[in-house]
């Protein structure tokens, strides 16, 4: 009879821990994408993660929707944080790379633009006006307040914004010149909002657009700038009320998250899926964003238990949709 040596049977016990270490190791749910999303799934992967007691570990990244969007249909991550519907040519390349996915929108954003609190002049701010400001044409000419508007003063004119690989970046420019990523190139750039908090903080001739949690982080060295809705011709600051009540308008929008279908298969990122969607409204509210109604939720987990795959926006972003047009397309699927 075959007999283990001492020091045999330490490398079995050690390998078998090993083995245990890195079947522990492979519970990971990764994500990565957009930063306006980002205050959403970070809080609910914090919260996930002391329900079981650091036994599942979720990574989130920030490098944009279309950052993320890459990974996604390259099959490198499990979800893809998007602040806007995924694009005809990102559904061709995860189609290409036989990655299937759930549509989950998980709330409303109120995209916000934002000056300095310094800045005394600028009381409300049309699309018109933000086309002349960020639209190609402008870029080395119009680089003045007032060549913008001649009420306003004889100042620089100071822009900051996300990058290229920001669902908001083209979800901005295609509201206010009239198509995505359509923009000029000579104004501060970053995926971080953060970067845009300080940059328009700190001069008082700044104007940037973010997401608007990272604006109500930062109320106190920051104002916010009225939007002409141009349906009504009203003023109106961004705020839960006046997402829900379809007023800020057209700079109201969803945000998403997509799921992997093959990666619904591992049961940590089934689990973590279902915390997101049972706990994701309250969670929003403390990001201070706008949660949809509980039956968004539950639809998303039935999508998930029917294998409901792919989009119901063909591949387009849709400028001016409201929860209630939303919850009627979802109801259609």
């Amino acid at each position: 009879m075959f007999k283990c040596s001492k020091r045999v049977s330490v490398l079995m016990v050690a390998g078998v821990a090993l083995l245990g270490a890195r079947a522990a190791a492979a519970q990971v749910v990764s994500i990565d994408g957009s930063s306006t999303v980002y205050p959403i799934t970070e809080a609910v992967a914090e919260e996930f993660q002391k329900a079981k007691n650091n036994a599942i570990k979720v990574t989130v990244g920030i490098s944009g929707t279309g950052g993320g969007f890459k990974k996604f249909c390259r099959d490198e991550i499990d979800i893809a944080d998007a602040s806007r519907p995924i694009t005809a040519k990102e559904m061709e390349d995860c189609n290409a790379a036989g990655v299937r996915y759930v549509e989950m929108p998980v709330a409303f954003d109120a995209l916000t633009v934002v000056v300095n609190p310094k800045n005394d002049f600028l009381k409300q701010i049309a699309i018109a006006d933000l086309k002349v400001m960020w639209e190609p044409e402008s870029q080395g000419k119009v680089v003045r307040w007032n060549q913008v508007n001649p009420a306003w003063p004889d100042a620089p004119l100071k822009l900051f914004g996300p990058g290229a690989d920001s669902g908001t970046f083209e979800y901005f420019t295609e509201v206010t010149v009239g198509k995505a990523k359509s923009s000029r190139g000579d104004y501060t750039p970053s995926a971080d909002p953060n970067i845009q908090v300080q940059g328009v903080s700190r001069d008082v001739d700044a104007i940037g657009y973010f997401g608007y949690a990272y604006y109500a982080e930062n109320q106190a060295i920051l104002k916010a700038v009225p939007v002409v809705n141009p349906k009504t011709g009203a003023a109106v600051l961004p705020s839960e009320k006046s997402v829900l009540d379809a007023s800020y308008q057209p700079l109201s929008r969803p945000i998403f998250i997509y799921v992997k279908a093959k990666s619904l298969d591992k049961p940590e990122v089934r689990e973590f899926v279902e915390f997101y969607m049972k706990n994701a409204a309250g969670l929003i509210k403390e990001v201070k964003y706008v949660p949809l109604p509980a039956s968004a939720y539950t639809g998303n987990l039935e999508h998930v238990a029917a294998k409901k795959y792919g989009t119901v926006f063909g591949g387009k972003n849709e400028i001016g949709i409201t929860i209630e047009d939303l919850m009627k397309r979802e109801a259609k699927q």
